[in-house]
C-alpha cells in the first residue's frame, strides 16, 4: 500500500499511536494526530502533523483517506462511528502493521496465559538460532517491527486490537482460554468471545489454529474455522491432531508428525502453565521447529514478573506477586498453583465480570481474604461466607495485616481479580510496590 500523500488520522497518542504515527509519517502519510488528553501537545517527540486535543469532534476525521486507531479508544468512539458512516477505513494498528510485515505471524490470544506464552514461544524460536519479533500487546507494537530483519512475528492479541481488523491473517493462531473479562467494554461474554474469535477470520486451510478443548466456548470455535485446527488440553484427546500430556512430557500428533516434547526440566507451577507450554510447543511445531530445541527453551523458561512470582520466604511465609491476575479465572488458576493456605490480598478496580466462581476455591484454600481498592465493597458482599474477610484501603495496609496474621507453612498472594487503575498506573507498579513493601518486612 502507497502511503505517500495520504491523509490519515491517528487516534490515541499512547505508545501503539505514536508507533503508528512515526511509521505512517516516515512512508510520506498527512497526519492528523488526536487524542482527549491536552498534555500530549507537550510531548516534543510526537510525530509532525496536525494537532486535534481534547474533546473530540467527529468533523477531526473529515477529509481522510484512512483511519489509525489505538487498543484503548473504545468501538463506539463518535471518531470512529463517524468514519464508518463516511466510508473510510478503520484499522487498528495491529492491521496496519500485518500489512507490512511480511513473515510469518504467530499470534495468540485468550485472557489469561497470553504474555507468558507469547514470550515462551519467542524464545523457542530464538533457540532455533531464528530473528524473532516478540511483542504486539504485550508491549512492543508489531509496527515497530518494520525497524528490524525478522524471521517470525510472535505477538500477544487482545481482544482491542481485534475489533478493528480487515485483513489481518496469522500464520499461525492460539486460543487460550475466554473467562469474563473487560466487561466494563463488552456487552457480555459472549460479545466479548466473538471479538477474541476475529483472529481466526481470515485463516485458510494453509494455516494453523490452536485451540484449547478443555473450555467449550473456544474448542466450539473449531466449526468455524478453516485453518487447520490443533486442540491441546489436560484431558484426553478423541482425536488427532492434538497435544496432551504424558507424566513428564507433552505428546504430539499433528498428523504431518507425532512424537514427545520432555518437560523434566520445566519449571513453572501451576496446571495453567502446563497448558501454556503445550500451546507454545504446538505453535513452535507448527512452524517445523525440532522437538528437541522446544524441550530445550521450555526447560530454561523461568516465567514473568508479577504472574505467581516468588518474592520471598519469610519466618516460613511464601510471599507470591501475582499481580497480573486482574480477572477472576486468574484467580482460580493462581489458587490451584499454590500448596497448603492462602491469605489472599485482592480487589482494585472493578471490571463488570461476576466474583462468585471464586467462592468455591476460596472456601477451600483461603483462610483470610484481605480486599482493597474501589472494588472492595462489591468484592465482600459477592464473597461473603467464603471465608474471614477484612477491607482495607491500600495495598500498604493489605501487606502489613497479612503479614501479621500469617503462619509458618502459608502463602500471602496478591492476585486482585481487578485493574489496578484505582490506585496505580498499571498493575506492573502495584506489583513493584507489592514487592518493596514484602522485601522491607
Amino acid at each position: 500500500m502507497d502511503l505517500t500523500g495520504r491523509k490519515v488520522a491517528v487516534i490515541g497518542l499512547g505508545r501503539s499511536g505514536a508507533s503508528a504515527a512515526r511509521f505512517l509519517f516516515e512512508r510520506g502519510a498527512r497526519l492528523v494526530l488526536i487524542d482527549r488528553d491536552q498534555e500530549v501537545g507537550r510531548n516534543t517527540e510526537l510525530t509532525p502533523g496536525e494537532l486535534r486535543l481534547g474533546p473530540e469532534d467527529p468533523r477531526w476525521v473529515e477529509g481522510c483517506d484512512l483511519v489509525v486507531t489505538s487498543p484503548g479508544v473504545a468501538r463506539d468512539n463518535p471518531l470512529l462511528l463517524h468514519a464508518v458512516r463516511l466510508g473510510v477505513p478503520v484499522w487498528s494498528e495491529l492491521e496496519l502493521a500485518a500489512r507490512f510485515f511480511k513473515r510469518p505471524i504467530v499470534a495468540i490470544t485468550g485472557t489469561n496465559g497470553k504474555s507468558t506464552v507469547t514470550v515462551m514461544v519467542g524464545e523457542i524460536f530464538k533457540a532455533a538460532g531464528m530473528r524473532a519479533f516478540v511483542g504486539g500487546n504485550l508491549g512492543v507494537p508489531l509496527i515497530e517491527a518494520m525497524r528490524g530483519a525478522y524471521d517470525v512475528g510472535v505477538i500477544e492479541v487482545s481482544s482491542y486490537q481485534l475489533e478493528w481488523i480487515d485483513k489481518f491473517h496469522p500464520r499461525v493462531g492460539v486460543h487460550l482460554n475466554l473467562t469474563e473479562d473487560h466487561l466494563d467494554r463488552y456487552r457480555d461474554l459472549e460479545d466479548y468471545g466473538r471479538t477474541k474469535a476475529k483472529l481466526f477470520r481470515n485463516q485458510n486451510f494453509r494455516d494453523w489454529a490452536f485451540l484449547n478443548r478443555d473450555d467449550p466456548r473456544v474448542i466450539a470455535l473449531a466449526r468455524t474455522i478453516r485453518a487447520k485446527v490443533v486442540s491441546f488440553g489436560l484431558s484426553a484427546p478423541a482425536n488427532a491432531p492434538a497435544l496432551h500430556l504424558d507424566r513428564d512430557a507433552i505428546v504430539y500428533d499433528l498428523g504431518t508428525r507425532a512424537g514427545r516434547i520432555g518437560l523434566g526440566g520445566f519449571a513453572m507451577r501451576g496446571r495453567h502453565n502446563l497448558m501454556n507450554a503445550m500451546a507454545a510447543a504446538g505453535a513452535a511445531l507448527a512452524l517445523e521447529l525440532e522437538a528437541s530445541v522446544i524441550e530445550r527453551a521450555l526447560a530454561g523458561f523461568k516465567g514473568l514478573p508479577h504472574r505467581i512470582e516468588l518474592v520471598r520466604e519469610r519466618n516460613g511465609v511464601s510471599f507470591i506477586d501475582d499481580s497480573k491476575g486482574t480477572n477472576v479465572g486468574a484467580v482460580v488458576e493462581a489458587l490451584a498453583a499454590v500448596d497448603g493456605t492462602v491469605i489472599l490480598i485482592a480487589g482494585g478496580m472493578d471490571k463488570g465480570g461476576d466474583y462468585t466462581p471464586l467462592v468455591a476455591p476460596i472456601g477451600e484454600k483461603v483462610r483470610r481474604l484481605i480486599l482493597i481498592g474501589a472494588a472492595r465493597e462489591k468484592m465482600k458482599a459477592a464473597l461473603a461466607g467464603a471465608t474471614e474477610i477484612s477491607c482495607v484501603e491500600t495495598l500498604r495496609e493489605a501487606v502489613a495485616a497479612a503479614a501479621s496474621i500469617a503462619r509458618p507453612g502459608e502463602t500471602v498472594m496478591l492476585s486482585p481479580a481487578c485493574s489496578s487503575f484505582d490506585q496505580f498506573r498499571d498493575y506492573a507498579e502495584r506489583g513493584d510496590l507489592f514487592k518493596e513493601l514484602v522485601r522491607a518486612l
